[in-house]
C-alpha cells in the first residue's frame, strides 16, 4: 500500500514562507512525476507546481517567482519551498505523485495540509 505523508503547513503573515513536504512510501516500484496543488475556500483545485522525475518543472502563473518545487528521489519527497506569502496562498495544499508499484501506475494523493496566510 502506498501512502503519501504531508507536513509543513500552518499560520504565516503576509511576506512570510513555509516549506511543504510530502514522503511517499509503502511498495513503490518508482516515481514519475510529482506535485503539489491546492484549493482554497469556495475555488476549485489548482496545479500549483510539478516536477518530473528529471527534474524539470513547471509552475503556475500566480506562483512563479515565489514558489520552488523540488524533489529528493532517494527519499521519495517532494519539496515545495514557499516565499513572499500573500493571503490569497490561503488554501489547503495536497501533494500528488504519479507511482508506480507492483501491480499498477496511478496518481495518489496526500491527506492536505493547511496553509493560511494572514495580512
Amino acid at each position: 500500500q502506498v501512502q503519501l505523508v504531508e507536513s509543513g503547513g500552518g499560520l504565516v503573515q503576509a511576506g512570510g514562507s513555509l516549506r511543504l513536504s510530502c514522503a511517499a512510501s509503502g511498495s513503490i516500484f518508482s516515481i514519475n512525476a510529482m506535485g503539489w496543488y491546492r484549493r482554497a475556500p469556495g475555488k476549485q483545485r489548482e496545479l500549483v507546481a510539478g516536477i518530473t522525475s528529471g527534474g524539470s518543472t513547471n509552475y503556475a502563473d500566480s506562483v512563479k517567482g515565489r514558489f520552488i518545487i523540488s524533489r529528493d528521489n532517494a527519499k521519495n519527497t517532494v519539496y515545495l519551498q514557499m516565499n513572499s506569502l500573500e493571503p490569497e496562498d490561503t488554501a489547503v495544499y495536497y501533494c500528488n505523485a504519479d507511482i508506480r508499484t507492483v501491480a499498477a501506475r496511478r496518481p495518489y494523493w496526500g491527506q492536505g495540509t493547511q496553509v493560511t496566510v494572514s495580512s
